[in-house]
């Protein structure tokens, strides 16, 4: 199995910045792209970054300007800095990969458990 663990999650007010890491290890042949999603309180997850194995970003149009997303192939693991945060962008943040854990594998999706983001105003 393919396992992420995220970390970097915390309190910070309004026009703060934060970090967040996410590791991927377990079985993995070969990693597709990696990306954060969140889930805030009654809504559903949506998608905030990704990234492709070359190094392309997509942002949803909420955190343009203000996230940044990266990867580290050699250690599989993809960042998110997050600045100018705002109170709207509270919510638990899930990292997914894109991945095969062998040779002729499916491409599998692959989630972490999340961590939590709150903004305070």
């Amino acid at each position: 199995q393919v396992q992420l663990v995220e970390s970097g999650g915390g309190l910070v007010q309004a026009g703060g910045s934060l970090r967040l890491s996410c590791a991927a290890s377990g079985s993995i042949f070969s990693i597709n792209s990696m990306g954060w999603y969140r889930e805030a309180p009654g809504s559903q997850r949506e998608l905030v970054a990704a990234i492709t194995s070359i190094g392309r970003p997509n942002y949803a149009d909420s955190v343009k300007g203000r996230f940044t997303i990266s990867r580290d192939n050699a250690k599989n693991t993809v960042f998110l800095q997050m600045n100018s945060l705002k109170p709207e962008d509270t919510a638990v943040y899930y990292c997914n990969t894109n991945a095969k854990r062998y040779y002729g594998d499916y491409v599998g999706s692959y989630w972490g458990k999340g961590t939590l983001v709150t903004v305070s105003s």
